[in-house]
């Protein structure tokens, strides 16, 4: 039986978080890369290639390889016939474009501008969509100077913290370009057989399952008859909370997904509600 074939970051924020997932869906990797270019999972029939996050989505629209794990910034960059078919919920990031405070203030103040970025494709998609014409100048690393140096009026570039802007004595303007997070791809030109196409189901429900088991935590906790109704408000879970009979016929035991971000005042509420022995399980992974 052919292998499915799955690209891999081999380096940056993408990279750790990428083997992490994998391996808690239940996928043999190594953990600690060295020149390790490709490696097999046998027991679930896997090939792993460890690739450069940039060129991910060229092999992976070229049907070269069957899926891959990128960030969405670099799929829409490589304008490559590949899709994203799950976000990953890891590498966020955020685009803008930026200079100093007394350049371009504006999109439409880039008109016959020159832009210094990594990302052309995505910069003059966004451009075009805009209605602005600009010289993209195209850059392999870190642009921040472009400005300084007089290469570029602007430019367009991942912001996190701000700190590199503000050395360069740089502001962002306008909206940004597009939010970015990790996601898994395919080919939308590509056809693959349908043994392969009931592995790539399986590592969907199996990410799926990672992710969603990352999002929430069971709790159970016991609670009088007479306030189940409002503690079934608070705990409602998927499709709604299992309730069984305790000894004390006036108590009963409940089960129920809550949403890990709101997991504590959920706790405290069912205590001032009456609920006791309240406890919250992490999941590892699970299928809904």
């Amino acid at each position: 039986m052919p292998s499915l074939r799955v690209a891999v970051p081999n380096k940056g924020s993408l990279s750790e978080s990428a083997l992490t997932l994998l391996s808690d869906a239940g996928y043999k990797l190594p953990r600690a890369r060295h020149r390790e270019l490709n490696c097999f999972d046998p027991d679930n029939g896997i090939e792993f290639f460890f690739q450069r996050p940039r060129d991910i989505a060229v092999y992976v629209g070229a049907g070269t390889l069957d899926l891959g794990i990128t960030g969405a910034d670099l799929l829409t960059d490589a304008a490559a016939p590949a899709e994203s078919i799950l976000d990953l919920g890891f590498a966020r990031s955020t685009f803008f474009f930026a200079s100093r405070p007394d350049g371009p203030r504006s999109v439409a103040e880039l008109a016959d501008k020159s832009v210094a970025t990594s990302y052309p494709e995505l910069v003059r998609k966004h451009l075009a969509a805009a209605g602005v014409t600009a010289n993209v100048v195209v850059l392999s690393g870190a642009v921040e100077n472009a400005v300084a140096l007089g290469l570029a009026d602007a430019i367009a570039d991942v912001v996190e913290t701000g700190t590199s802007l503000d050395n360069a004595g740089l502001v962002t303007f306008g909206e940004p370009l597009m939010r970015s997070e990790a996601v898994l791809i395919r080919s939308t030109a590509a056809q693959i057989d349908s043994e392969k196409a009931d592995a790539v189901q399986v590592m969907l429900d199996r990410l799926s399952g990672v992710l969603t088991a990352r999002r929430f935590v069971m709790v159970d906790y016991d609670c009088p008859r007479a306030v189940l109704e409002q503690a079934c408000a608070l705990t409602p879970g998927i499709e709604s909370p299992t309730v069984s009979p305790l000894a004390e016929p006036e108590w009963v035991a409940v089960r129920s997904l809550v949403e890990r971000a709101r997991i504590n005042p959920t706790m405290d509420a069912l205590k001032k509600l009456g609920a006791v022995a309240i406890l919250a399980t992490e999941l590892a992974a699970c299928r809904l």
